[in-house]
């Protein structure tokens, strides 16, 4: 290690813990086998006291003498002395993402955006970017990784852009911060975070202390301007954001873009919002002309449901405030092995072969001798235990084949002595289903108390398995 060419540090490529040598446990996370090892060059004292210094001082927020980046003292308040200022929301156009966001983008928020290659993150913040310099708010698109004629064939796929979008082609982050500051835009996208380069560390872009360090420039930037900004970063294989996991904890919000990139689907879904609800959904379907939003999802997740087939079961879920309609369908056989197979796609597996042994212990349905094979259609996942009563239904209307009636849905928690428990919400579930033409609903006896009827809707209360499978079968 030369004093002249600087350090060699380990950082933790989970959670950013840095250590003077390599470690085979982080002490952090206590993740294993998670250090790096990376060169890092410390800034000369008098560059941390201003705006493009050293890495730390302009990362760090408090520099050697208790100042800040622009060198003005801090001083601690009290509650009573922070102003409350109610700041309205700005509509990005896309219903679906501000939903997602809790109403709308929060002035001087940093938002991250996660998803695999090519799933749509750069088309979806090129659209919502569109959509807001129409309504005449002044943008910035940073891009690391593509040239202005390739943002401009996919502008033109979506509709072309207006003036108030800006584009810029820059990875090094003083050049793109004097730019900022100079523009004076109301949002920033940063496309990709992996792509910046931060002059004040010696890594690699992309790199733990590349991303940890042009990530807190970046917060800086939004705070002290209100400025909002938008950063994508890729993901790992285990489908978290490529670095340290530091990153998501220093963002605002976390945003994951999912689904598989050769379906039609994409699902963004929000991991951690400081300004609204995590448990929001947004659901948009790729086309040429770009993500269009699917402002009905269970009309959406319901087509080509096949009429009249043994196994399949509507039930209802609940993203946030949002019902959604899922089937269910399941398929049982006589097993040619020993050992007989379970699978589950779109929901727990653990949750299905937990719920397959309650039916054969309570009703007495022999199951051990089947190979049970349990799916949602339409490639959405969820595991609410709202689920539970639609999914032993349809196991058991395969294990019978006995196909139940089209337009019956049945939601209800089901516990280890076979009760079937009251769920949350369920006035908006039912709700759902009979906007969507269901004429019959099997639900928890308990959520019938001051539950209000809908019109041409028979609501069948049952306490237990055995008496929901006499109500359908």
């Amino acid at each position: 290690m030369a004093s002249g060419k600087g350090k060699t540090v380990f950082f933790c490529s989970e959670c950013g813990f840095e250590s003077a040598k390599w470690l085979g446990q982080c002490p952090g996370c206590r993740a294993w086998n998670s250090m790096v090892e990376e060169p890092v060059r410390i800034a000369p004292a008098a560059g941390r006291t201003s705006g493009k210094g050293g890495a730390r001082g302009a990362a760090g927020g408090v520099s050697a003498g208790g100042r800040g980046v622009r060198g003005v003292l801090q001083q601690p308040v009290t509650m009573n002395e922070v102003a409350m200022e109610e700041e309205p929301r700005v509509t990005t156009g896309c219903t679906e993402l501000d939903r997602v966001l809790g109403g709308g983008i929060v002035r001087g928020s940093l938002v991250l955006i996660g998803g695999d290659p090519g799933i749509g993150k750069s088309t979806l913040l090129l659209q919502v970017t569109k959509n807001l310099s129409d309504a005449g708010h002044r943008i910035l698109y940073v891009s690391g990784e593509e040239s202005l004629r390739q943002i401009k064939l996919r502008a033109n796929r979506i509709g072309g852009v207006g003036e108030n979008l800006r584009f810029f082609c820059e990875t090094e982050l003083d050049t793109i911060t004097e730019v900022v500051l100079k523009e004076q835009p109301e949002l920033v996208v940063i496309d990709s975070i992996q792509t910046m380069y931060n002059a004040g560390v010696s890594s690699a872009p992309g790199s733990v202390s590349q991303v940890r360090e042009t990530t807190g420039v970046l917060l800086r930037l939004a705070k002290e301007n209100g400025i909002a900004v938008f950063i994508v970063g890729h993901v790992t294989k285990e489908g978290t954001v490529a670095g340290p996991r530091v990153l998501e904890h220093m963002v605002d919000t976390v945003l994951y873009f999912e689904g598989d990139r050769f379906a039609a689907y994409r699902i963004l879904r929000g991991h951690k919002n400081r300004f609204g609800s995590t448990n929001e959904i947004g659901l948009f379907e790729m086309k040429n002309e770009g993500l269009v939003q699917v402002e009905n999802p269970s009309e959406y997740l319901l087509s080509g449901r096949p009429l009249g087939a043994s196994g399949s079961v509507v039930t209802c879920s609940m993203e946030g405030t949002r019902p959604m309609l899922v089937e269910v369908q399941a398929l049982l056989c006589e097993s040619s092995f020993g050992f007989p197979k379970r699978q589950a796609t779109g929901t727990d597996y653990n949750r299905v072969s937990l719920l397959m042994a309650v039916l054969e212990k309570r009703l007495g349905v022999r199951l051990g001798t089947q190979d049970a094979y349990v799916s949602l259609a339409g490639g959405i996942r969820q595991s609410e235990p709202a689920l539970d009563l639609g999914i032993c239904l349809a196991i058991l209307s395969s294990f019978r084949n006995v196909p139940l009636d089209d337009r019956l849905i049945a939601f209800g928690e089901v516990g280890l002595s076979g009760e079937v428990r009251a769920v949350s919400m369920a006035e908006q579930r039912v709700a759902e289903a009979a906007k969507l033409g269901f004429r019959s609903c099997i639900l928890p006896q308990d959520n019938l108390k001051g539950l209000r009827r809908p019109e041409n809707m028979e609501l069948i209360g049952v306490r237990g398995l055995k008496e929901a499978l006499d109500k359908v079968l």
